[in-house]
């Protein structure tokens, strides 16, 4: 199947092809049509299938659609993201696959002055994407209007239930006319989730191109067994004896994550911490620097990567693991995409095996084990618990690892990682 196959306005298609796509994704597939003929969406879908442009191209195509004239400086389309980076990405998908076309978009999120938001709503937009918290900002400031909204999209709901903002989407679902196309695009579907989604959507197209809850096939997953206070020389000896190049790193805590940046620059490896703390300029700055390839590591929380969207990255480390099992699956989900080869390699320490086997459990495989020689895990060393940073869960019993392997690691670098983009 072709982008020429399925029905979209001429501007759109000369769009995708001047960003060089020409072959749907297996979401863009399924989920294009049906937002096309008006029904409401639930789509299970990891970042990196293309879900962004698998709907604001048929929303793009619904707008454009209709009368030529503008009748109205109300947003006739919202999307709510759970972050900033998210939001800016969203947007400039918006205006990227739009550029043809009379039609007007603006993001708007927290962390960034709202005047020139508030000039930009008052100028008159189409598709407003946000972020929960800042468009409450607006409603309550009566800088927007959102009583012609015709289309409303959840994206990455999962996420927005995790961080809290259950309470602030029902306010703002409470705002919107009760006649809309309603899409909710998720990587996992909680209870919580299935309860939102059957109070939203009516009728639903089901949409699921991956597996739930299933890691990326295209992802070679590792586990390195050490030491907790091995961590920073190992990290330090595989960028060394790997020739690692753009490698994004979780840590678990700000805290953490501004530590590990900082160790990494003495050491000649040029990086940047991004987390919540940060302000919306830095993280600007130190993302696009890492796409530019300007820094060789970003390291990241859970809830500051989200959004982050990189062609081609081929290596993520968790340098901590996540407590949480389905944050594992969202963290490696950033390398690997659309076809592409990548790698996950997470460093465990006594005390996380049980939050590693709990993983193991989530994603139905056994990830092989391995150890570097210089840093094995010692047998006496004693285990010291990880505070869980919410969800408190108590890791699984400890048990002796299966299947370890022993390698020198004193090779070049990884083969270079190849294949076909996303969008």
């Amino acid at each position: 199947m072709q982008f020429t196959d399925l029905g979209l306005k001429a501007e759109l298609l000369r769009a995708i092809s001047e960003q060089g796509y020409d072959t749907p994704t297996p979401i863009q597939q399924k989920a294009i049509p049906a937002v096309m003929a008006g029904h409401d969406l639930m789509a299970s879908a990891q970042t990196g299938t293309g879900k962004t442009a698998g709907f604001t191209l048929p929303i793009l195509h619904r707008l454009a659609s209709g009368p030529n004239t503008r009748t109205s400086k109300r947003p006739r389309v919202l999307v709510l993201v759970p972050t900033r980076e998210l939001a800016i990405q969203v947007e400039v998908s918006v205006s990227t696959y739009g550029k043809h076309l009379p039609i007007n978009s603006v993001a708007v999120f927290g962390g960034v002055g709202i005047n020139p938001q508030i000039a930009a709503l008052r100028r008159g937009v189409d598709i407003l994407v946000a972020t929960p918290g800042r468009l409450l900002d607006h409603v309550q400031q009566r800088t927007v209007d959102l009583s012609g909204i015709e289309i409303l999209v959840l994206d990455e709901a999962d996420r927005m239930l995790d961080m809290g903002f259950i309470r602030d989407i029902r306010k703002l679902i409470a705002l919107l006319p009760k006649q809309r196309q309603n899409l909710m695009f998720s990587a996992t579907f909680s209870p919580d989730i299935r309860e939102l989604a059957s109070g939203l959507l009516t009728n639903p197209v089901s949409v699921d191109v991956a597996a739930r809850n299933t890691a990326a096939e295209t992802v070679t997953q590792r586990v390195i067994e050490t030491n907790r206070e091995q961590k920073k020389d190992l990290l330090l000896h595989l960028f060394e004896t790997r020739g690692w190049n753009q490698v994004l790193i979780f840590a678990r805590t700000k805290h953490g994550a501004d530590a590990l940046s900082k160790h990494l620059d003495k050491a000649g490896i040029k990086s940047a911490a991004l987390h919540g703390n940060k302000s919306q300029g830095a993280r600007t700055r130190a993302l696009a620097d890492f796409k530019d390839g300007k820094l060789v590591a970003l390291v990241a929380t859970d809830i500051a990567a989200r959004g982050i969207d990189i062609d081609s990255l081929p290596y993520v480390i968790n340098y901590e693991i996540p407590n949480i099992s389905e944050d594992y699956v969202h963290r490696i989900g950033r390398t690997g995409r659309a076809g592409m080869e990548g790698e996950a390699i997470s460093l465990v320490g006594h005390d996380e095996r049980g939050f590693m086997r709990d993983i193991e459990r989530l994603i139905k495989r056994q990830i092989e084990r391995e150890v570097v020689e210089g840093f094995e895990p010692s047998a006496i060393a004693p285990p010291r618990p990880v505070q869980p940073q919410r969800g408190a869960r108590k890791p699984s019993a400890p048990s002796k690892s299966a299947g370890q392997k022993t390698t020198q690691n004193r090779g070049g670098p990884q083969q270079h990682r190849s294949g076909t983009r996303h969008h």
